[in-house]
């Protein structure tokens, strides 16, 4: 009797397999059909921002083109809370098939410190597509300043300890925490001044609250084209294309700097792989269309595609950048 059970119990072993396998494929089917013939239907894009930001304009220029090449719309969706929180929520509890896609910024990298409880690992809880853009900020004096160039700000800054306000938006924000770096690589002691936008800084600026701020490019444009505002430097590695004759805060005395915002793609864990690649492929060629880029660099915005090992890398630096600047500014977290 043994060698019966025995022979009826290896007999039903094959057939067991071949059902579970069998089941296991019909599972996957259709997932691998819907990552092949993706997209066919659209696509969310959500924001941790409000609409009209440098980061909102960017995403809408870019998906525009996207669900050009396509064939698909790519709708935006702003979503706008502390930290990108909201936004992340969004996106992680949506079903992780390439139609729910998050903006992900240097400002994620930044809440990973500034947040006591952030809710969303963005690491280890979203896989990268691609960058979209990268902007670098402007430092600017006011016109008639006795401060025209950077050095000059840098040189008072050292003969007179304590007396120089640079103004930001609020604190943590990348602007903000470029002000802190700013002192530390300068070896600068100048006050930081947090107002809640950007007109309020610039109208600050021009008051003679403040005798320098550190603002996005289309938030200084226009002062800066009817001459009263001074561009004095740019905080980038190299010198931007929107302003070739701007040195970079490097070139201007201002130490080791560099404080780059960028945009980028994130879709969460699990995406099919071939849903990656078939939005990283779209994004390098629409990325490199000449009407884009030359839209984007009106703004200040470098339009770039990245590999997603390439953007991926440039967050874990960034989380780990800001957080050594924000525990040596002491700012508490949120």
């Amino acid at each position: 009797m043994a060698d019966k059970r025995e022979r009826y119990t290896m007999s039903r072993r094959p057939a067991s397999f071949a059902g579970m396998a069998a089941l296991a494929a019909a599972l996957l089917l259709p997932q691998i059909a819907g990552a092949q013939n993706y997209p066919n239907r659209p696509v969310r894009l959500i924001l941790p921002f409000g609409a009209g930001g440098v980061a909102d304009v960017t995403a809408r220029l870019v998906t525009e083109k996207l669900g050009e090449k396509l064939g698909q719309r790519f709708v935006i969706e702003n979503m706008a809370g502390a930290g990108g929180i909201n936004a992340a929520r969004a996106v992680l509890s949506a079903p992780a098939d390439g139609y729910t896609l998050a903006l992900l910024s240097n400002g994620t990298a930044i809440s990973v410190s500034l947040f006591k409880n952030l809710g969303f690992n963005p690491v280890a809880d979203f896989v990268p597509v691609s960058s979209m853009g990268y902007f670098d900020f402007i430092f600017v004096t006011q016109a008639g300043s006795p401060y025209p160039t950077l050095a000059e700000f840098i040189r008072a800054a050292k003969a007179k300890p304590g007396t120089l306000n640079v103004g930001t938006i609020n604190v943590g924000s990348t602007q903000n925490l470029a002000a802190q770096l700013f002192k530390s690589t300068a070896g600068v002691d100048v006050t930081i001044v947090p107002f809640r936008s950007s007109p309020d800084v610039l109208i600050a600026l021009l008051r003679g609250d403040i005798q320098m701020a550190i603002e996005n490019y289309s938030a200084v444009q226009s002062h800066v084209a009817d001459k009263a505002a001074i561009a004095v430097s740019s905080s980038g590695l190299v010198r931007t294309s929107f302003l070739p004759e701007v040195p970079t805060v490097k070139e201007a005395g201002g130490g080791d700097f560099e404080a780059r915002s960028w945009n980028a793609i994130f879709a969460p864990k699990g995406t099919p792989p071939e849903v990656i690649a078939t939005l990283n492929a779209a994004l390098r060629e629409v990325l490199e269309t000449p009407d884009l880029k030359k839209r984007a660099l009106d703004l200040g915005i470098e339009a770039k595609a990245s590999s997603p090992e390439e953007i991926l890398d440039r967050l874990k630096a960034d989380i780990d950048k800001w957080a050594k600047v924000i525990e040596r500014a002491g700012i508490a977290k949120q």
